[in-house]
């Protein structure tokens, strides 16, 4: 640790921990030493709690999510870089209304070729999470970060990235509400190389300051409203989709008012056997692609044709 400031992080607290008004936010350097200490473990429990009740009142700045993502990036297991760039989907959220979609999206990406990375862990007790539909189609999770061949889908659980992380992510069990590290899993890019992170949110005030930290990170990435907060367009309805590139938004997609004309025969349960049986039915042809989701994959491949001309070339 660096010698040049306190031990701990109860002077940053101080500065984050005065309410809603009178909280000052943290440079990016001063966020990424405080993150750092917290996801290395050497701070106390008190000190995480107060952290993430800090961070829950006041909100974290576009600056402040940067220097938590670049606490995370240095230290995270990077999943090695493939031949193309990786199509990372975090999910982190699961299914409670819906059925949960982000295996569909996984493998009609890869279908087209593409190296998805799938990487969560179960967050609430209640849901159906993507590793439960991926471990019923076959694709169980890695113990270490491997590179992932194109056209296939690797799902790597949070703890084999970093175990700090999922601990984090494991305090809203205890304390019941979300802090700085749900948001972080889905901005960021646990891949050594060229990737594009499907970033989601479900509140609008997420879509502000995702974007601004993509931007911030200079990421490759989409960001769109997913559904019940996992990265999958939601099957009734086509959502806005903005592109970024080195942290350049465009607009790929606007929203379209209302639901589609005629929605997907949707499977009636969320389970994950439901859901894989109705996976498997659309990747066989048996059902249609919902239309928000075909939109996306398109999306998707546009947004890995400019990144790789992008690449300076070998």
């Amino acid at each position: 640790m660096a010698d040049n400031h306190p031990m701990g992080i109860s002077h940053f607290i101080r500065e984050i921990g005065r309410g809603k008004d009178g909280a000052r936010a943290l440079a990016r350097e001063q966020a990424a030493d405080l993150f750092g200490q917290v996801l290395d473990g050497t701070v106390t429990d008190l000190e995480i709690g107060a952290f993430c009740l800090a961070m829950r009142i006041k909100g974290e700045t576009a600056e402040e999510a940067a220097g938590f993502l670049d606490a995370t990036t240095a230290r995270l297991n990077r999943v090695p870089a493939s031949s193309r760039p990786t199509v990372v989907l975090p999910s982190y959220n699961g299914a409670r209304k819906l059925p949960v979609l982000t295996p569909l999206l996984a493998l009609l990406l890869a279908r087209e070729g593409l190296p998805v990375l799938v990487h969560g862990t179960a967050t609430e007790n209640t849901r159906v999470f993507a590793s439960d539909v991926l471990a019923v189609s076959g694709i169980a999770g890695v113990t270490a970060p491997e590179s992932i061949a194109a056209g296939s889908v690797c799902f790597v659980p949070t703890e084999a990235l970093h175990g700090g992380l999922k601990r984090l992510l494991d305090v809203r069990r205890v304390v019941g509400l979300r802090n700085p590290a749900h948001s972080l899993v889905k901005l960021m890019n646990p891949v050594a190389g060229p990737a594009i992170v499907v970033g989601s949110y479900t509140h609008p005030e997420y879509a502000v300051s995702m974007a601004a930290t993509f931007e911030l990170a200079g990421a490759n990435a989409m960001l769109l409203r997913g559904t019940e907060g996992e990265p999958v367009a939601d099957p009734r309805r086509i959502p806005a989709m903005t592109g970024f590139l080195a942290g350049r938004r465009t607009v790929l997609q606007e929203q379209q008012a209302g639901s589609l004309a005629v929605l997907p025969e949707l499977p009636k349960a969320i389970d994950a056997d439901s859901t894989a049986a109705y996976t498997r039915a659309v990747l066989a042809g048996e059902l249609p692609v919902p239309e928000p989701i075909a939109r996306q994959v398109e999306h998707i491949l546009r947004l890995d044709v400019q990144l790789r001309q992008a690449q300076p070339q070998p």
